[in-house]
């Protein structure tokens, strides 16, 4: 399996890799043999995973940082290749999504939607690459955008946009950077039960998705899955696309015809 995948001996960089997604990808990562630098706002979060993939029998270097700050971004991609000798694989799944209306937005909400979901990912994407280029191998680059950047986005306008910047700038960085041998392709999933937003719906804080219900919401793992499968060598020819995790539930006809 170690083969196929083409992960084994690899050094990769997990941003957001203390719970949820990040912390599930973690773990399949290290069962492919891969290096693990694990980033993360929480030293208490990361803990618990670094000493997860020990148990995996892999190892793991925590790097506590804020990747909506450019300044420690660059910093962190220092710190990964010191720990690692050198990046082949970033996956970033930082995001979080604001809650308003469009007529009750303000530029704060606004702001901060963009500055966590869009902008941070191209300055960890550019910094990362900066530093593929510099190896002269290559490398794969996945991120997590969302069904929201897909189609409409109601209640969570200002998340659906940045998210859409996401796809867009997945396609963009993959035909520049392809010359270097850099691969550039994003997830969209539908709704995930991470821990936050289990949190979340039992505060009643957010809704329960027209059409998706507790049995068929997706799991972290189901995400992690699909991040996995673009940084390997099974995807060695997948670049610049979108990969939809939603079940199924944007491909179900809008009407009921019964």
């Amino acid at each position: 399996m170690e083969t196929l995948m083409g992960l084994e001996g690899k050094g990769a960089l997990v941003v957001g890799a203390g719970q949820g997604i990040g912390r599930a990808v973690s773990h399949h990562l290290t069962r492919c043999g891969a290096k693990l630098a694990l980033v993360d706002l929480d030293a208490d979060r990361l803990a618990t995973v670094v000493g997860e993939v020990s148990e995996l029998g892999g190892s793991a270097e925590p790097i506590v940082a804020d990747v909506t700050q450019p300044g420690e971004v660059a910093g962190l991609v220092e710190t990964a290749v010191a720990a690692l000798g050198r990046l082949d694989a970033l996956i970033n799944i930082v995001g979080m999504a604001g809650w308003s209306p469009l007529l009750e937005m303000d530029e704060a909400l606004w702001d901060g939607d963009h500055t966590l979901n869009l902008k941070q990912h191209f300055f960890v994407c550019q910094a990362v690459a900066r530093q593929m280029v510099s190896q002269g191998s290559g490398g794969t680059i996945a991120t997590v955008a969302s069904v929201s950047g897909l189609f409409g986005a109601p209640k969570h306008g200002a998340y659906g946009a940045a998210k859409a910047g996401v796809v867009a700038l997945t396609r963009t960085m993959s035909q520049e950077w392809a010359q270097y041998g850099i691969r550039v392709n994003t997830v969209a999933p539908g709704s995930v039960l991470t821990p936050r937003i289990q949190a979340m719906r039992d505060a009643g804080e957010i809704p329960v998705p027209e059409g998706d219900d507790v049995d068929r919401i997706a799991e972290p793992v189901d995400i992690a899955g699909a991040l996995l499968f673009l940084s390997s060598d099974l995807a060695r020819r997948v670049n610049g696309h979108t990969l939809v995790v939603d079940g199924g539930t944007t491909a179900m006809f809008p009407f009921d015809m019964e």
